[in-house]
């Protein structure tokens, strides 16, 4: 790097989807200076979702003041809510990045350290409705921008999510040439990536998979919103 370099963190942790992560990773790598980080507590692998084992470089204690912060979401997002030390961690980035984002239900997370009271946000279709709860106002958009806040919905969403990144923080130029590069062209085979296009039985039977984790989330995010208004 011949300048300052521009310097990005991920959190990573059990039980991530890491399609959070390593979509916008590609984006997040091309931009100019590019310094990004793998976050977590220790130097330990994380298993993710699936069973990848995605090594961190960098811990909490260890981590310079990041331009970035990226919280991806996934099944594991559930007992961050109400983890001291990563909320702590968040709060403490926040105020000097210039830009905090997420993907997928990762928003839940910045909710619960208090960090989406007021602003516009989007999340995971399963999970938006809980969106409110920690202060946020719900946007059904698949990619939300609130001043330094960027939200992006479920999963894939996080590739659109960090084109829009791209193009707020170095202009459209940059981001076009990185979706090329990338192919980022997509023609699914059906069209079941939203509610509306899947269909109820669709739906339904997704909602059935998800009821357990679902549930003891509402839980979860109730309480850390309780928190916040105490």
């Amino acid at each position: 790097m011949t300048g300052t370099p521009f310097r990005i963190g991920f959190l990573v942790f059990p039980d991530i989807t890491q399609l959070d992560m390593t979509g916008p990773y590609e984006v997040f790598t091309k931009f100019p200076e590019a310094e990004v980080r793998l976050i977590w507590k220790t130097l330990e692998p994380v298993k993710a979702g699936g069973g990848m084992r995605i090594m961190s470089d960098t811990t909490f204690a260890d981590c310079p003041q990041l331009d970035l912060v990226c919280v991806p979401g996934g099944a594991g997002m559930n007992p961050l809510m109400e983890d001291a030390e990563t909320l702590a961690f968040l709060r403490k980035q926040a105020p000097g990045a210039r830009y905090v984002t997420r993907v997928c239900t990762g928003a839940l997370v910045l909710g619960a350290a208090g960090l989406l009271k007021g602003k516009r946000a989007t999340t995971h279709w399963m999970s938006h409705e809980m969106l409110s709860a920690l202060g946020a106002t719900p946007a059904a958009e698949r990619v939300v921008v609130d001043g330094n806040l960027i939200t992006g919905g479920g999963v894939t969403a996080g590739i659109d999510f960090a084109l829009r990144v791209a193009a707020e923080a170095f202009g459209e130029d940059l981001a076009k040439a990185i979706q090329l590069g990338i192919e980022y062209d997509p023609h699914p085979p059906f069209n079941a990536g939203s509610p509306e296009g899947a269909g109820p039985a669709v739906v339904d039977r997704a909602l059935t998979t998800a009821a357990k984790r679902q549930a003891e989330r509402a839980a979860i995010v109730a309480r850390a919103a309780a928190r916040l208004a105490g």
